[in-house]
This record gives C-alpha cells, sequence and structure tokens, in this order.
C-alpha cells in the first residue's frame, strides 16, 4: 500500500481509543480533548455505568408490578447522567493521575499529559458536566436526590485509591454501581433490601472486569507504586475472577428473588429473572476461558465484552416487564 492511500491517525488520538470512534473522525477538532477527557472515545465505562441503573429501575418495575410514564424519564435521565457523569469521574481522574498516567505506556497519550488540555480547562469542564447532571438529578423525587448528592464521596475517592490500597477496584464498584440504588429509589421512592443486595452483585461484577482490564498495565504499576487487584493478585487472578463470579450470579439471583417473591405472583417472570441471571454467568464464564494474562488486547476485548455481559440479564427483565 503507498503512503498515499493509508489513513493517517487522526492528532491527539488516545492509545487505547476505540478505532474509528467519532470523537477522532467526525467531531469538530475543538471538541475533541474535551471529549477525549470524557472518554466519549472509549463509550464502555459509560455502558459499566448506565447498565446497574438500568438494572435497578427494571427490577424495581417488576416489584412493584407498576410501569409509569415517569419511568421512561429515569431511563433516559440515567442514561444523559451516566455519560455526565462517567466524562466528570474520568476527568477528575485524568486531573489527580496526571503524573502517573505520564509515566504509563498506554495512558501518557491521554490529553492533560500530551498537553492538548491544561489542569484549569480540563477542571472546567469537569464542573460543566457535573452541572448538567445535577440539573437532571434534581427532577428526581428527594430520596433519589440525596442518593445521588451521596455518590459523589466515592466518586471523589476513586482515583487516591490505588495509592492507599490493594485494592482499588472495591472503590470502583461503590462508585460505578451506585446507579442500581438510585435508580430503584427513583422509582420506588425508597431504598429497599432488593436494591442493595443487587448494588453487592454489580461491585463483585466490577471487581471481576476490572481486575482483567488492570492487568494491562501490571508493569508500569509496579514501576510507578501504583496499586491494584491484578498486580495482588498476579497469576492467581484466574482463582479470583472465579471467586468473583460465584459472588456475582449469587447475589444477583438473589436480588431477584428478593425483589420478586411475595410480591410478584407471576412464577415466568421470576424464571424469566434467573434465567437471565444464569444467563449472564454463561458470558462470564466465557470471559475466564479466553483470559490471558499476558495478552493486553485480548484483555481489552475482554473487559469491552462486559458490556454485552450486563445487557444480558437485562434483556430477560424487560421481557418480562410484559407478561
Amino acid at each position: 500500500m503507498s503512503q498515499s492511500d493509508q489513513t493517517p491517525e487522526p492528532d491527539g488520538q488516545v492509545s487505547d481509543a476505540v478505532t474509528g470512534n467519532w470523537v477522532d473522525h467526525t467531531a469538530p477538532a475543538w471538541t475533541r480533548p474535551y471529549l477525549r477527557l470524557s472518554r466519549a472515545d472509549r463509550p464502555i465505562g459509560t455502558w459499566l455505568l448506565l447498565i446497574p441503573c438500568w438494572w435497578g429501575l427494571v427490577l424495581a418495575m417488576l416489584h412493584d408490578g407498576q410501569v409509569r410514564w415517569e419511568d421512561l424519564w429515569i431511563f433516559f435521565g440515567c442514561a444523559m447522567g451516566a455519560w455526565l457523569m462517567r466524562g466528570a469521574g474520568c476527568t477528575w481522574n485524568d486531573i489527580t493521575d496526571r503524573k502517573f498516567d505520564a509515566q504509563v505506556e498506554r495512558t501518557r497519550s491521554r490529553p492533560i499529559p500530551s498537553g492538548q488540555v491544561s489542569v484549569k480547562q480540563a477542571a472546567v469542564w469537569m464542573g460543566l458536566q457535573a452541572l448538567i447532571s445535577l440539573g437532571i438529578l434534581l427532577t428526581f423525587n428527594v430520596n433519589a436526590i440525596l442518593l445521588g448528592l451521596l455518590s459523589l464521596g466515592p466518586v471523589v475517592i476513586y482515583p487516591f485509591a490505588k495509592r492507599f490500597t490493594w485494592w482499588p477496584q472495591v472503590f470502583l464498584g461503590i462508585a460505578f454501581n451506585w446507579g442500581a440504588l438510585l435508580a430503584w429509589t427513583a422509582h420506588t421512592g425508597k431504598l429497599e433490601a432488593p436494591a442493595v443486595i443487587l448494588y453487592a452483585a454489580g461491585i463483585a461484577w466490577t471487581l471481576f472486569y476490572d481486575t482483567i482490564y488492570a492487568h494491562q498495565d501490571t508493569e508500569d504499576d509496579a514501576l510507578i507504586g501504583v496499586k491494584s487487584t491484578a498486580r495482588l493478585f498476579d497469576q492467581d487472578t484466574p482463582q479470583w475472577l472465579r471467586r468473583f463470579f460465584v459472588a456475582t450470579i449469587s447475589l444477583f439471583g438473589l436480588a431477584v428473588i428478593a425483589a420478586l417473591v411475595g410480591f410478584n405472583d407471576n412464577p415466568i417472570v421470576l424464571l424469566l429473572g434467573l434465567t437471565g441471571v444464569c444467563a449472564m454467568g454463561w458470558h462470564l464464564v466465557w470471559q475466564m476461558r479466553l483470559v490471558q494474562l499476558d495478552d493486553p488486547e485480548r484483555l481489552l476485548m475482554l473487559f469491552r465484552s462486559n458490556r454485552d455481559t450486563g445487557l444480558i440479564p437485562l434483556l430477560f427483565f424487560a421481557v418480562a416487564l410484559f407478561l
């Protein structure tokens, strides 16, 4: 192939961005550094933040047997809020980690260490995203608003967790699955046990997928002193993934039972819910079989596949809504 036939890499492209993503190829040039800060070129994080919200909403609808027009707004409000808060959280992460990112091969091309934006510009962008998210949150009921405000604590702490604990993935799970609590409460008006169990299942799932993700950086992390479950587990990671798998599926199944038994009298709904959890488990098993800790490309592929992992039970829950 001649040089003229090759497609040049877009200026400022981040190394682990999705190939052919819209940010690098169609977004106005001046917006690209900010959209990269928000990880708009890597949408998997938005999915992983959004999916627990939808789990909580749909399971709450099955729990009380009510589907209201307000739920449509909760559904879309969670989607917009997930995109914005993931963007604000990632911007905060990049501000706090800018010195670390400059030392890691995979992250040194991010907007701040590569010089595409200043820390001040990033902070303004973070604040704008957070303010719009707050506007969406204020349309929910009071208890959901309070839960949303409380979620800021884990979001602020997470970037620092890898500096003081070998388990920063726990803090990520606490932050990323908060939507299960919030969306349940936005529908029902109160926080109940099934949502808490579902939240715990989500945290176990996060430990599963983010341990896989963290194995991409173990060598660089060791050099700069950053901690992670990937470094902690090392070659014992497959055994720990099995433990997280068992915890995820057991807690998720328990959440479905707690939400439906004694509340929804249709046994087919319960069967569909539990089948969805089992199908999710099958997808996690598939990931464990393919894991190769020394293959970064495969690790990234498996990490990204967790969008489908999370959508599988949601599909079964959605079908159950029409019964």
